[in-house]
């Protein structure tokens, strides 16, 4: 019997009409994430950085040569807001891991590209953040590694 178990045993307990199943699911969905981001956190931190430089980081790279985006698409496919990709970006470039430029196609607007040093970056810290992933899905076979990916893109279409 886990956490998650005993609450729904509480609630039976307590509320005996209302069926609570639903909150084995979320708990329990809540609880892996915990767990996901607390040892995602842990591998980014052996490597100076936060899964938010990560993020961006990896955004701009999955684009391909020349790495660059507009903040907009950064912030689109990165699922953050614009205020939050400011935020970062200016950090970012602080560090020397991006870098702004004029948009050629809007003259008001900017382009972040990669630098060398962000791309060195995410090179170091991908095969680690990759066997994290794969310690946290071992007790599941391929299989069920599937079957929940599946699972879950139901519950968070387009995500």
């Amino acid at each position: 019997m886990d956490h998650v178990d005993r609450i729904l045993q509480q609630w039976v307990r307590e509320r005996p009409g209302l069926d609570v199943s639903p909150m084995a699911v979320i708990g329990r969905l809540g609880r892996a994430a915990a767990s996901v981001d607390l040892h995602l956190a842990a591998t980014f931190a052996r490597h100076g950085i936060d899964a938010a430089t990560f993020d961006v980081l990896a955004t701009l790279t999955r684009q391909g040569e020349p790495y660059e985006l507009t903040p907009a698409a950064l912030a689109a496919d990165a699922m953050i807001t614009s205020s939050a990709v400011a935020q970062r970006l200016n950090r970012l470039e602080g560090l020397g891991y991006v870098s702004r430029h004029s948009d050629p196609a809007d003259g008001r607007g900017k382009i972040v590209r990669l630098t060398a040093q962000g791309r060195d970056v995410v090179d170091r810290v991908l095969p680690d953040h990759l066997e994290t992933e794969r310690m946290l899905l071992a007790p599941l076979s391929e299989r069920e590694q599937s079957q929940l990916a599946e699972l879950l893109s139901r519950l968070a279409p387009g995500g």
